[in-house]
Parts: C-alpha cells; sequence; structure tokens
C-alpha cells in the first residue's frame, strides 16, 4: 500500500477533466448541471478542462479568487461537456466524476466500467464484503422489492432502513420505525427494483474514506469525518478522529486488481461498544465525492485542517459575493476558498474553510450572514 502521508503523491498524466454529474446525479440536487465547475480547482495548468458553458459569466471571478488564494489550475477550457472530447486528446487521460457508459464509449475501457457497475449496487459490494470478511452492518439483499415478503418483515428488527441498490445522493433510501413504515416505504419503489435492508448502525459519526488508484499503487488519499442532514450529504471535516484503513484496504486492492481507477471512497461507522470501537462499512462509491474537490484543494495549498460546507445565498453571480478579509490567506493558512462555484447561479454555494475549528465556525457564521 502507498500512503500518501505528506500529500505529494500526485500524478503526473495530463488530464482531460469533465466532472459533468448528469449521468449520475438526482432530481433535487441544486444546480447539478452545472457541477462541472468545482473540478477547476483540482486541475493543473498542463490539463485541459471541460466546463458548462454557462458557467462563462463567472470566469473572470473565480479565476482571480483562485490567483490570490494560490490555486493554480488550467486555463485550457472547453465550453462543452460532450464526452466525445475524452477520447479526442493524444496524451491525455480522463478525469471524470464517475465512469459510466457515456464515458466508456469514447475511452473505451470495458474493464473499468464493468467494475464500477459492480460495485455501484449496494447488493455486489455487500455480498464481497462479506466475501473479504469486512465489518458490514447485518444486511438483507433482494433481486427486487416484491421478493421482500410477510416473514421477513416481521422478524426485521426496528428501526431499519430500505435502501435502492443503486442510488445517489441519499435518494431511495427510508428509514422506517416499525412494519408499517417498512410497507410504505417498499410501495415507493417499482416491484423490480433490487433493494437492501439494513440494520440501524447506532452512531452519530461516518467517515469518508478515499483512495486513489495512480499505476498500479493504491493510494490513501484522506480520511474525513461527514457532515450529513439525513442521508444527504453536506460538507466533511478534516483531520478525522479515527483512520480505520485496515477496514477497507482489502476491497480498495481488490477494485485496483478488477480495473478501478483514478478516485473512489468509503462510507464507514464509527461505533462504540463494550470492548471498543467497531468501524462497519455502510457502501463504496467508485467515483469522486463530494469530499474529494476539498481534499485535493488542500493538498494542493498544504492546508492541514479544514472544513467543508454547503450554503445558500440570495446572490446569483460571484461578482455579488464578499469575500474581503475571509478569503484564503496562505500566511495565515486560514479563510475560505470557494469549491462549487458555478452553482451560486441556482442561489448554492460550496466552500472549503481552512484553520482549526473554532476559525472553521467563525468563517461560516460571517460567509452565512453575508451570502444572505
Amino acid at each position: 500500500m502507498s500512503a500518501a502521508i505528506d500529500h505529494a503523491y500526485l500524478p503526473v498524466d495530463k488530464y482531460i477533466i469533465n466532472h459533468d454529474i448528469m449521468g449520475c446525479t438526482a432530481e433535487g440536487v441544486v444546480g447539478n448541471h452545472l457541477f462541472s465547475g468545482r473540478a477547476l480547482g483540482i486541475s493543473e495548468p498542463w490539463d485541459i478542462i471541460q466546463l458548462h458553458p454557462g458557467l462563462k459569466p463567472l470566469w473572470s471571478f473565480i479565476t482571480g479568487h483562485y490567483r490570490r488564494v494560490g490555486l493554480r489550475h488550467s486555463d485550457n477550457v472547453i465550453w462543452d461537456l460532450g464526452q466525445k472530447q475524452l477520447g479526442s486528446h493524444i496524451g491525455y487521460q480522463p478525469s471524470v466524476f464517475y465512469f459510466g457508459p457515456r464515458e466508456c464509449k469514447y475511452w473505451g475501457d470495458q474493464v473499468w466500467l464493468d467494475t464500477v457497475e459492480f460495485i455501484n449496487s449496494k447488493n455486489n459490494f455487500m455480498a464481497l464484503a462479506v466475501e473479504l470478511g469486512m465489518d458490514v452492518p447485518m444486511t438483507l439483499c433482494f433481486g427486487s422489492v416484491a421478493e421482500i415478503g410477510p416473514d421477513t418483515v416481521r422478524s426485521m428488527s426496528y428501526p431499519c432502513y430500505l435502501k435502492a441498490a443503486v442510488s445517489v445522493s441519499g435518494v431511495g433510501i427510508y428509514r422506517c420505525e416499525d412494519e408499517a413504515a417498512l410497507a410504505q416505504a417498499m410501495g415507493e419503489f417499482a416491484p423490480d427494483v433490487p433493494v437492501q435492508l439494513q440494520e440501524e448502525v447506532r452512531t452519530d459519526t461516518f467517515l469518508n474514506l478515499q483512495y486513489r488508484i495512480i499505476g498500479n499503487d493504491v493510494v490513501r488519499l484522506a480520511a474525513s469525518e461527514q457532515l450529513l442532514d439525513g442521508f444527504a450529504h453536506q460538507g466533511n471535516r478534516v483531520p478525522a478522529s479515527h483512520e480505520p484503513w485496515a477496514a477497507v484496504d482489502s476491497m480498495a486492492y481488490w477494485l485496483r486488481d478488477h480495473g478501478l481507477k483514478g478516485i473512489f471512497a468509503f462510507d464507514v461507522a464509527i461505533v462504540p461498544t463494550a470492548s471498543g470501537l467497531r468501524f462497519p462499512v455502510i457502501e463504496c462509491n467508485p467515483r469522486y465525492n463530494g469530499a474529494s474537490y476539498p481534499t485535493l484543494i488542500a493538498q494542493k495549498l498544504g492546508i492541514p485542517e479544514w472544513g467543508s460546507i454547503s450554503l445558500n445565498t440570495t446572490c446569483r453571480s460571484l461578482s455579488g459575493i464578499d469575500l474581503d478579509g475571509i478569503e484564503f490567506d496562505s500566511k495565515t493558512g486560514k479563510g475560505a476558498i470557494l469549491v462549487n462555484w458555478g452553482t451560486v447561479i441556482e442561489g448554492r454555494l460550496a466552500v472549503m474553510l481552512a484553520g482549526s475549528r473554532d476559525v472553521q465556525e467563525a468563517l461560516a457564521v460571517e460567509l452565512r450572514a453575508r451570502l444572505c
């Protein structure tokens, strides 16, 4: 295992970057067609980046912001998100949010796609985790909702969760307090949808453990604590209270051996027990996730402690946002950096807050006041 302890282990390849999420998103995600902009901060000057054309009016402000905070990035922009570009630039490797059928069509790595689609199913993930001897919650997997019979409903321990085998952004996940709630949740799915029933993991702390495959190396990229609103991801915090890499290393190697590339992550719970802490693994996301972008920005800028949050704003342009006095300063190592900036058009921003926990909280309070 190669571990990027000092965060200096970064790839030297040139990338054609297309982090459009429309092939892997859910209805209700604010400004999801504009998420490609958050990849700008993780790009390098030698990369090519594809951005939604609607972000063009924001270019001058965001590049000025990144220049002031010392964040290098690509200026080689294609204002179009067509996947055909992925295979049109000799010498450039693809960097995509999610390697799905559209991406594979123009890049052609069927093995990569097969592994992504396999592990993206929570049911497949659970079967593999059990095979590898990983600690996981008690889970029953079904090829369809229709397979869940009355005996199963009666015998479940409540509360429990009914989850679609394939879901994003917390959509298709239902917490069921009793038999009646489970029956109602089952009615939310078409009868042929694969699902799983899972015991409730009693904890307030979930981790995101990110890996990056570079060549044949499996790099432990970062461990962060998740900030959740129900089942929906709202942000992350580094450093994490624990880094239980051993809980998921075996699957990280398996994924490498079966052709996965780029960044992927595991959701892991921290569960106190009488005999010590458990680290049950909930799922694997075979793609970039919300924590990936601030993680890579922090590593580029040498920021050891940070939090990321999503905020609503009445502004509809970056020019209306006042960062005076709170913008990141490399000399102090404190301040705010815009990460998912394009969604300001829809009244939403994701921001990285550098500094101690107290500094992060003070920055968040000030930002909320200014954004409203």
